[in-house]
């Protein structure tokens, strides 16, 4: 009788070959590859943010050719400062606050301060208005060089007492120079036109959109600069700058005021 053959038993490991590594040993190596496919791939991002950063920097720094030497890059910037075409500002003839009827040529001698201004408004106009009073006292002894004036651009509100109402209620009447001009709708829309002043009121009682600018004319009576005035709301709607904004445009308008009569 034959005995019934033993199973096989299990091969040995070979002795001239190395163990199998571990699963975990593998896994090990592709997290190690993916952090620093991670690592590389965040310090292209971090290098970019900065190289960004540093241009944008750079453009902040850029002074437009042609601002006055006296006022500073960050006070040109927030003023929207910009030197314009040297020609003639358009003349006209209005009624001033006080019922004086004057010519813009008759300012020459003077640097002029021009802006436009609706006697309603309760958005940017009184904003300007303090800037207005601000810079006046910032002139100093030069104040007497400058004359601030401001064209009506609300056909439904063209009383000279209407533009003596808002001198009065926003201390413009303390600027002994200041002129808050008025006419027949016409005359006004006509300068409106020749300084580039669009104005949307389609009935009196909507609010009155208009452009806000500045413009700065020289004793000779030529354009030299414009401004472009800005404001902020509060969550309720109510227009407002940072003080400091305040201030700084105060000063900007004397400075530039300033170096055209020097």
């Amino acid at each position: 009788m034959t005995s019934a053959a033993a199973p096989p038993s299990a091969p040995s490991p070979r002795p001239d070959l190395p163990p199998a590594a571990p699963v975990r040993r593998g896994l090990g190596r592709i997290l190690l590859a993916v952090l620093a496919v991670a690592v590389l791939v965040s310090g292209a991002f971090a290098y970019l943010a900065v190289r960004a950063r540093n241009q944008q920097n750079g453009l902040a720094n850029i002074r437009p050719t042609g601002i006055p030497a006296v006022v500073s890059t960050p006070v040109a910037d927030l003023m929207g400062l910009s030197p314009v075409p040297t020609h003639p500002a358009p003349d006209f003839t209005l009624t001033d606050q006080s019922g004086h009827t004057l010519s813009l040529a008759s300012f020459k001698g003077r640097a002029v301060v021009l802006e436009f201004m609706d006697p309603h408004c309760t958005d940017i106009c009184p904003l300007v208005s303090q800037e207005f009073v601000d810079a006046y006292h910032d002139l100093g002894r030069a104040a007497s060089q400058v004359v601030f004036v401001a064209v009506n651009v609300n056909q439904y509100h063209a009383g000279v007492a209407d533009m003596a109402a808002f001198s009065r209620d926003h201390g413009l009447d303390t600027i002994p120079s200041w002129h808050f001009f008025t006419g027949p709708v016409g005359s006004l829309q006509s300068v409106w036109q020749a300084y580039g002043v669009e104005v949307a009121a389609p009935n009196p009682n909507a609010d009155i959109i208009h452009t806000s600018v500045v413009y700065f004319i020289d004793p000779l009576g030529r354009e030299r600069f414009i401004a472009t005035p800005t404001d902020d709301h509060t969550a309720k709607g109510v227009a407002y700058l940072p003080a400091a904004s305040m201030t700084s445009w105060g000063r900007g308008i004397a400075q530039v005021a300033r170096s055209l009569t020097s």
